[in-house]
C-alpha cells in the first residue's frame, strides 16, 4: 500500500534503541521506552500561510529526525508500526557523522 501524508504531516518509522547499555548489561522490552528518533518516510505537501500560500516542509523523506515522547499517532501499514505526526512535532533532523554510520 501506498501512502501519502496530507498537508504538514509526516510518516516516521521508529528507530529501535541498542538492547544492551554501554556496560554490556541487557534491557528487557517490558523496561525499554519508546525511541524518540526516526526515519522519515513519507511528507505531506506542505502547510499553507495566513495568506493562503503552501509552506513547503523543512524534512524530507530519508532525514532521521528526533520528535517528543508523545509525538505522533500510531498506525499499522502492510504490518509495520509507524507514526503520523505533524511537522511541527519534530524537535530536529539529526545528521549521523561518517565514523557514526560505520560504527552502526
Amino acid at each position: 500500500m501506498k501512502f501519502t501524508p496530507l498537508h504538514d504531516r509526516i510518516l516516521v518509522r521508529r528507530i529501535e534503541a541498542d538492547e544492551k547499555t554501554a556496560g554490556g548489561i541487557i534491557i528487557p522490552d517490558t523496561a525499554k521506552e519508546k525511541p524518540m528518533e526516526g526515519e522519515v518516510i513519507a511528507v505531506g505537501s506542505g502547510a499553507r500561510d495566513e495568506t493562503g500560500h503552501k509552506v513547503p516542509l523543512d524534512v524530507q523523506a530519508g532525514d532521521f529526525i528526533l520528535f517528543g515522547k508523545w509525538s505522533g499517532t500510531e498506525v499499522t501499514i502492510d504490518g509495520e508500526e509507524l507514526l503520523i505526526m505533524k511537522e511541527s512535532d519534530v524537535m530536529g533532523i539529526v545528521h549521523h557523522t561518517e565514523a557514526a554510520k560505520k560504527a552502526a
